[in-house]
């Protein structure tokens, strides 16, 4: 594995694969799906960008406005891994693994490239357990489809976002000054 990164020596998990429904703690019933054509699911997802709160923004992302949301989110959309919460028909969590290699062809071998995860859950259904239920299943998704590296840059002020991390199995890697760099081996 071409690795740049320290990652921890044993794998996480196992985690749960998608799909599955849920109850959160607010009594809603959510139903979590792996996307494997994300172009059908693409059109959900912006709607649910568009209605996240701007003040939730991490590192620039989601970017602001709807065809600024699209044309990140067709820009990654190939080669990304996404899982998605609905809650009805309404997306209201998104969670992805982006490869990070500036060579498509390496992502034909998952196991060979390191991938970046990010998750936005909706401000209304935060803190109610969605987050943990759709960041497992994207790692139980992602270890049925070969993938062993994910790592993620979170703010560090962002203790909610570090403690849901470090529950799943992920690991301080590296700070920056207003990051910490964290990482998990499926």
């Amino acid at each position: 594995m071409a690795g740049t990164r320290p990652y921890p020596d044993e794998p996480a998990g196992p985690f749960p694969s998608p799909p599955t429904t849920a109850e959160d703690r607010e009594g809603r019933s959510i139903e979590i799906r792996a996307t494997n054509d994300f172009e059908e699911t693409l059109e959900d997802v912006v709607e649910m960008y568009v209605a996240f709160d701007p003040t939730d923004r991490a590192q620039g992302i989601p970017p602001t406005g709807e065809s600024r949301i699209r044309n990140w989110l067709e820009a990654i959309a190939d080669e990304s891994v996404n899982v998605v919460a609905y809650h009805g028909e309404d997306v209201v969590a998104h969670a992805m693994l982006v490869p990070d290699t500036d060579d498509p062809s390496a992502v034909e071998d998952r196991s060979d490239v390191e991938w970046e995860l990010a998750i936005f859950v909706l401000q209304a259904y935060q803190r109610a357990g969605i987050g943990t239920k759709l960041l497992e299943h994207l790692l139980g998704h992602a270890a049925d489809i070969g993938i062993e590296q994910v790592w993620l840059t979170v703010e560090r002020w962002n203790n909610p976002a570090i403690a849901l991390y470090e529950r799943v199995g992920f690991e301080a890697t590296g700070t920056e000054s207003f990051e910490q760099e964290m990482a998990i081996r499926l």
